[in-house]
C-alpha cells in the first residue's frame, strides 16, 4: 500500500495515509486525534487527510444507537460486535461521553465496559467527549467515521451520550437510527412523548430477560405508539423488537433486521439520497461553525462584546438588539 498523493500533504501525512489504508489501528486513532484537533494548522492537515481517504469511503453500513442511562447500550454493542465479527465483519464503535459543564472532563469508559470487544483485532472502539457539542455526538464524530471506512471497517457503530431527548444529531449522520428502549419505562403516551421515537428507524427493548411479560406487553404499546406517527419513508415501518444483550439472545434477529432496511431502502434509492442530503447538511454545518469562530475572532467584535455582554446582564439593552448591534458592526468589517 503506497500513499495517496496530495498537493501540500507532507511525509507526516502521507504514512498516516498508508496506515489508515493498511488498517492500523493507530494510525485510525492518530489521524481521529488529529481531526479532533482545535488548532488550525492541524485542521488544515486533517482536511487534506480526509480528502485523499475519501475515495475509500463510504463501504460500510452506518448505524446510530441511542438509549436513555442504564438501557445497556455498551452490552448491548459488546454482544452486536461480537456477533458481526463471527460472521465475518469488521466493526468500529464511537462511543461519545458527556462531558461535565463544570470540570470540562470525561470519564471515557466505554472500552471499559466493552473489554472483550476491545480485545479483538476486528474492533475499534474509540471512546470521544462531546465536548459541549448538542445531538449526543461529539463534534468530529463524522470524520471519524469516514476515517473507519478508509481503514477497512464495514460496520461503524456510533453510541450517543444517552442524556435525554436531545440525541438527534446522530440520526442525521448515520443510515439506520436504532433507539433502546426498556419494559416499564412508560407507556404509549409517553412514548410519543419522546422525540427520538420519531426519527427511529428501528426500536429495540433490551433485558427483555428480566420480566418476559413486561417486555412483551412494552413491544405491543410501543407499536401501537409507532402506528400513531407518521413513518419517515413509504418503504419502511420502523420495527420494535425484544433482545437480552446479556444473554445474547436476540441479536441474530436485530442484525437481520438491519440488513432488511438496507436491503429495502437501496431497492427504494432512499439509501444514497438520504446519505447525500446528510453530506450537504454537513457542509452547512460546518460552515455555521466556522462563522461563529469568526465572528467571535474577529478584532472588532473582541472589542465592542465585552460591553455589549456587560450591558445585557445589567438590563440595559435586550439580548436581541444586542445580537443585532454586533451583527450590525459585523457588516462594516466585510
Amino acid at each position: 500500500m503506497h500513499p495517496v498523493a496530495e498537493p501540500g500533504l507532507g511525509a507526516d501525512d502521507a504514512r498516516l495515509i498508508e496506515g489508515v489504508l493498511g488498517g492500523q489501528r493507530r494510525a485510525l486513532a492518530k489521524a481521529i486525534t488529529l481531526a479532533e484537533s482545535s488548532r488550525p494548522d492541524h485542521q488544515q492537515r486533517a482536511a487534506a487527510v480526509l480528502d485523499a481517504l475519501l475515495p475509500r469511503t463510504g463501504n460500510s453500513i452506518r448505524v446510530g444507537i441511542t438509549g436513555v442511562p442504564g438501557v445497556g447500550k455498551s452490552t448491548f454493542i459488546e454482544c452486536l460486535g461480537l456477533h458481526l465479527i463471527d460472521a465475518g465483519h469488521r466493526i468500529a464503535v464511537l462511543a461519545v461521553d458527556p462531558s461535565s459543564t463544570v470540570s470540562g472532563g470525561s470519564i471515557l469508559g466505554d472500552k471499559t465496559r466493552m473489554e472483550e470487544l476491545s480485545h479483538r483485532e476486528e474492533a475499534f472502539i474509540r471512546p470521544s467527549p462531546s465536548a459541549g457539542a448538542l445531538g449526543g455526538v461529539a463534534e468530529k464524530t463524522r470524520e471519524a467515521m469516514l476515517l473507519c471506512e478508509a481503514a477497512g471497517f464495514d460496520v461503524i457503530v456510533v453510541e450517543t451520550v444517552g442524556v435525554g431527548q436531545s440525541e438527534t444529531t446522530v440520526a442525521g449522520m448515520t443510515d439506520i437510527f436504532v433507539v433502546l428502549q426498556l419494559p416499564n419505562a412508560g407507556d404509549d403516551l409517553q412514548a410519543i412523548k419522546k422525540g427520538v421515537i420519531e426519527l427511529a428507524d428501528l426500536v429495540v427493548f433490551n433485558k427483555a430477560d428480566i420480566d418476559g411479560p413486561a417486555a412483551d406487553a412494552a413491544v405491543a404499546q410501543m407499536k401501537s405508539a409507532l402506528s400513531l406517527l407518521r413513518p419517515g419513508s413509504e418503504h419502511w415501518r420502523p420495527p420494535v423488537l425484544k433482545v437480552s444483550a446479556a444473554k445474547s439472545s436476540g441479536i441474530a434477529e436485530m442484525w437481520a433486521t438491519v440488513e432488511r432496511y438496507q436491503a429495502t431502502m437501496s431497492a427504494a434509492g432512499e439509501f444514497e439520497a438520504r446519505r447525500h442530503r446528510q453530506a450537504t447538511a454537513w457542509m452547512w454545518q460546518l460552515i455555521d461553525s466556522g462563522l461563529r469562530h469568526r465572528f467571535r475572532d474577529h478584532p472588532g467584535i473582541r472589542a465592542a462584546l465585552p460591553g455589549v455582554a456587560a450591558a445585557v446582564e445589567a438590563g440595559e439593552t435586550t439580548p436581541t438588539s444586542a445580537a443585532h448591534r454586533l451583527l450590525n458592526q459585523l457588516n462594516r468589517f466585510f
